[in-house]
């Protein structure tokens, strides 16, 4: 008999078992014909923890970041006129000078000469006009009284005005050695930092290409910026150009990452695209007036070109690419992956900025993308704390 009874109660253990699954079973169908809602895990079962982002439109603003290098506003030669031998350097080489500051004086010794031989000519000139208007004054009232012949008179008549022209050609040839004079000593035609010199002194300075230059100078205030910039960047401007004089904000960015004090302002645009890069030529103006920056130099543009209005931002990650472009996985109202075509625009920091595809209050899925499937059940996870997500920086704070 005890045996029998710990056997029967052996048998009891799955009936007592099998009796509440059934219990909690008809209890669920019970809640589901009052109207309510069961359990979340009973709802959803094995949905997905993911981060649901809820986008909103935002104005976005149209940047761009460029590689530019800086030339002189005016880059000039300063050359020989004349030729002659080169006396002295009367500047130092990479200074600033101002416009018209003397820079190196040749020899004025031939030239010198020549404006004298010059002046004797006309002085000789200036008295064979001068005998021959008294001659002409002596025989024109005798040529009046028909005392002399009229072909006398008019030989006397031409010979004044050979001696004029003749005069006036020596007049000439003074005013030339005059300025061949002046010549010889090389003034800066623009205001600018120097190069250094070509020519030594003692050396023979010619006119032609080869030995004429002596130097240049380029005018570093204000300075120019030249960049370029992609045809496909081009067509994201308001304009679909970059107008020069428009108020567009401009910076630099030295060499050394700090920001260049003064705002460009463009200057030049070109009319048509380099078929070779695909690029527009442009050019930026720069106030500088320290000489701060130097021709040649290589430094970073950054333009602010305006704004681009109703567009969502998210996460570079968040974005995926198939054969057929980009998308976003977003959690629909039944709490379901759903594939979301989106049409991309620039990277924004950190963000894509999104220009089609998304609709305010979409809820983007930004992570365990690796494991969302569509359709699959997904269940918004706790964002992590500031602190939790930066452990160093909460220790920091300690």
């Amino acid at each position: 008999m005890p045996a029998l009874m710990t056997k029967s109660h052996v048998r009891s253990k799955p009936r007592s078992a099998l009796a509440g699954a059934c219990f909690a079973l008809a209890a669920l169908a019970l809640l589901a014909s009052c109207g309510q809602k069961p359990p979340a895990a009973a709802q959803a079962p094995g949905a997905l923890p993911v981060t649901l982002l809820e986008v909103a439109p935002q104005r976005v603003p149209i940047a761009f970041d460029l590689v530019g290098q800086t030339e002189g506003s005016k880059q000039v030669e300063v050359r020989a006129r004349v030729s002659g031998i080169l006396q002295k350097r009367l500047y130092n080489e990479g200074e600033s000078v101002r416009a018209g500051a003397p820079l190196f004086q040749l020899d004025r010794a031939p030239f010198e000469i020549a404006l004298a031989q010059a002046q004797a000519q006309l002085a000789q000139a200036q008295a064979r006009t001068d005998q021959a208007k008294r001659e002409e004054a002596r025989l024109k009232p005798l040529a009046q009284e028909r005392a002399i012949s009229r072909k006398e008179y008019d030989d006397t008549l031409s010979a004044l005005q050979l001696a004029q022209a003749t005069q006036e050609q020596v007049a000439a040839q003074v005013n030339a050695a005059k300025l061949n004079l002046s010549y010889t000593l090389i003034d800066a035609p623009v205001a600018g930092v120097t190069g250094r010199a070509e020519r030594s002194e003692g050396s023979l300075v010619t006119t032609d290409a080869s030995g004429s230059l002596l130097t240049t100078i380029n005018q570093v205030d204000p300075i120019w910026v030249r960049f370029s910039l992609a045809q496909s960047d081009v067509d994201k401007l308001p304009a679909k150009r970059f107008t020069p004089g428009a108020s567009t904000d401009i910076d630099l960015m030295l060499p050394d990452g700090t920001k260049y004090s003064a705002k460009g302002r463009i200057n030049f645009s070109a009319t048509a695209i380099d078929p070779r890069l695909g690029t527009q030529q442009l050019r930026a103006a720069f106030d500088n007036p320290r000489a701060q920056l130097l021709p040649g130099q290589f430094v970073r543009v950054h333009i602010m070109a305006g704004y681009r209005e109703h567009v969502y931002l998210v996460p570079q990650s968040a974005v995926l690419q198939s054969e057929k472009g980009y998308f976003v996985f977003v959690a629909d109202a039944s709490g379901k992956a759903t594939i979301r075509p989106v049409t991309t625009g620039d990277w924004v920091g950190t963000d894509w900025a999104i220009l089609s595809g998304l609709n305010t209050g979409d809820r983007v899925i930004i992570d365990n993308l690796i494991k969302v499937r569509p359709g699959a059940p997904v269940t918004a996870a706790p964002r992590a704390p500031a602190a939790a997500a930066n452990p160093q920086a909460a220790a920091a704070k300690k």
